[in-house]
């Protein structure tokens, strides 16, 4: 598995990444993007955390072929932490790409980027994704009480940590 760059040829695996309304309740976004937003996105990167505030991955098999993102957001330069996104294909989960980008995210921030600490915002109920982040070593977990608020009503969350 490797982590990339976004270049334009991503295009579509952002557009069906970022206009999947499952993927709206855990975000900030509940409107569709067009394709010529994301791609004046994907042309607008800096590749610098510092200047973006984020870096955003694509994950890929080792023959390149992309299966999903990971991010890393809400970065703050005074208490050098980061939030993780990550968004994997519905028809490549449950191989194993999560867990290693999570493994490989982990080294990038503490190696290059000198992160000290990542932390993950997840449903309650999201149970494959909790178990996957714990077994990547996020712990100190806190209940946020009504963090999301979806069709359903609002959702509680768990924060989970690791330090690097």
């Amino acid at each position: 598995m490797i982590l990339r760059a976004l270049e334009p040829s991503d295009l579509e695996l952002l557009y069906t990444i970022e206009n999947d309304p499952e993927m709206w309740n855990v975000g900030n976004a509940n409107v569709p993007y067009s394709r010529y937003d994301l791609e004046n996105y994907i042309l607008s990167q800096q590749h610098d955390i510092h200047a973006d505030k984020q870096v955003r991955l694509v994950v890929c098999k080792e023959d390149g072929k992309a299966v999903g993102l990971i991010d890393l957001f809400n970065y703050s330069v005074l208490h050098n932490r980061a939030e993780i996104g990550l968004a994997i294909l519905s028809s490549e989960q449950g191989k194993g790409y999560a867990g290693e980008a999570l493994s490989q995210i982990a080294l990038y921030a503490r190696n290059t980027l000198h992160i000290h600490q990542l932390y993950c915002v997840v449903p309650e109920d999201n149970a494959a994704s909790l178990a996957m982040l714990r077994k990547a070593g996020y712990c100190n977990e806190t209940l946020l009480k009504d963090w999301l608020s979806t069709p359903e009503g609002y959702k509680d969350c768990i924060a989970l940590f690791r330090i690097l």
